[in-house]
């Protein structure tokens, strides 16, 4: 029997996939609402969920481009003070979280600090590029400086 998969199911399928499965396993795993036989209405509906999910997922990297544009147009800098030392090491560190924050007050942006891809936290005063992960396919660049309190 043919059968659409409406969620995962480890090792036979994922959602949205279409299968050939034995009866008996297709009826248990339609009765357990895992997965619905392939009839023409179920194969067009899957086809206009599947139309949706592209659309959508194409408006969110285009958004994501706009973002990088608007990101890395310009000369936006997040300018930073903290305290350091006479060698320009910072006593402590600039955090993704506080970058997160500097970019909202100053510029109105908000990015999720988990998006950022520092590596380690910022230890030394000066110019330093963040790159930010805006979606699978894009990557922005903050260029963020730091200087002395």
């Amino acid at each position: 029997m043919k059968i659409i998969f409406t969620e995962d199911v480890r090792g036979k399928g994922r959602r949205g996939e279409i299968k050939e499965l034995p009866d008996g396993y297709a009826n248990f795993l339609i009765k357990q609402n895992k997965a619905k036989q392939a009839n023409a209405q179920a194969m067009s509906q899957l086809k206009g969920q599947k139309r949706a999910e592209a659309r959508k997922e194409a408006e969110e990297l285009e958004e994501a481009k706009k973002f990088k544009e608007l990101l890395e147009s310009g000369e936006r800098v997040v300018e930073m003070k903290a305290k350091a030392g006479t060698d320009g090491r910072l006593f402590g560190s600039i955090t993704s979280k506080q970058i997160s924050q500097e970019l909202e007050k100053q510029y109105g942006m908000k990015i999720d600090k988990r998006k950022m891809e520092l590596r380690e936290p910022i230890r030394t005063m000066g110019y330093v590029n963040v790159p930010v992960k805006l979606h699978n396919e894009v990557t922005a660049k903050i260029r963020v400086h730091i200087s002395e309190k």
